[in-house]
């Protein structure tokens, strides 16, 4: 079982011989990651931004990164209507090995991507986030575009420093939920809107150097329950997690830490209903899938196997008080992802 052990001091992420300083998770980023003292080839170094931004019916997930040898700089449409449909689009850069320029710190700054196809940017500002993305040829000659706002006022997060037992290995990464958005997208003639009231998005923030074979398991939703906004993260399968899960509820801005989750999956595949359960009785969750949205590619040498499904969720959720929080039908995503490289 996780230990669950909460950092609170600042200081740097990682030591002299780039090792980390206090694995376990806090609820915002107390320690400071630089590039510099990471110790591994610049083509091992990952790092990232994720944001998923949900409607009611939709979705979009954009991505910028830098994975060292690689490059993945992506957009999803996610619809979720009477026919449920998604499209992904990749723009691929052969070792940037840091020349994206990725910020050391997911407060401030600005996360871009710029090429003669896919312009693509992420301004993080005081108490919101800006979301901008154009993507010509997008599918079928169409382009999307996109102009989001996600509000952040003061709100905890989920950091996690996760190490592995190979040495210089570690996964910096913070998760912030509970983001009411704002704005719009655009594809086909049609404008899809997010109204705050109900609709959310989440921050995937990363940065770190992974072990060559890994399998891991992520599932996150956010949610408006009676004017309360609430959300969650979970996960496991990545790195060694002895001193804390990624394992959190959030209401009202609060965080509300779990043990340990388990992902009771259906042997008949991944669109038949899922359970989720945990170890302290307090995340019991039954999820019906509605999309899953999958890509392998096999090239021997680097090898991705990922099923991110998007569904329902069903269930309680309690909160350090014994608060019971009932969750109805909320939009979210379950993924399991096995990478090699």
């Amino acid at each position: 079982m996780a230990r669950n052990h909460e950092v609170k001091t600042k200081g740097w992420l990682l030591d002299e011989k780039g090792e980390l300083c206090d694995p376990g998770w806090a609820r915002s980023m107390v320690r400071t990651y630089s590039r510099s003292m990471v110790k591994a080839p610049k083509w091992r170094i990952k790092e990232w931004d994720y944001y998923l931004v949900m409607g009611r019916d939709f979705g979009i997930a954009l991505t910028i990164s830098d994975d060292g040898y690689v490059g993945l700089q992506s957009a999803s449409l996610l619809l979720f209507g009477d026919v449920a449909w998604e499209h992904t689009e990749t723009v691929l850069n052969v070792l940037p090995m840091g020349r994206i320029k990725l910020p050391f710190d997911s407060s401030e700054g600005s996360t871009r991507y710029g090429d003669k196809r896919l312009n693509m940017r992420f301004d993080a500002l005081k108490g919101r986030r800006r979301l901008r993305c154009r993507f010509e040829n997008f599918c079928d000659g169409k382009a999307l575009a996109c102009d989001i706002v996600l509000r952040q006022p003061e709100m905890d997060s989920m950091v996690i420093a996760t190490p592995w037992e190979k040495k210089g290995h570690f996964y910096y990464n913070q998760k912030i939920n509970c983001m009411r958005a704002s704005g719009w997208v655009e594809y086909d003639g049609k404008r899809y809107e997010f109204d705050p009231k109900t609709d959310f998005g989440t921050l995937d923030w990363g940065r770190g150097v992974w072990t060559y074979d890994n399998t891991w398991f992520w599932g996150n939703g956010n949610a408006d329950i009676n004017g309360n906004s609430f959300g969650f993260n979970i996960g496991y399968g990545f790195g060694n997690t002895s001193a804390a899960s990624e394992n959190v509820i959030f209401y009202n801005g609060k965080a509300h830490k779990l043990d340990d989750v388990t992902f009771v999956m259906p042997d008949e595949g991944y669109m038949k209903p899922w359970k989720v359960t945990s170890s302290d009785g307090r995340f019991e969750m039954d999820f019906v899938p509605v999309l899953d949205r999958a890509a392998c590619i096999d090239f021997k040498v680097i090898v991705s196997d990922q099923h991110q499904v998007f569904g329902r969720m069903s269930g309680k959720a309690v909160l350090d008080d014994g608060t019971v929080i009932e969750v109805k039908d909320l939009l979210c995503f379950m993924e399991k992802v096995h990478n090699r490289y």
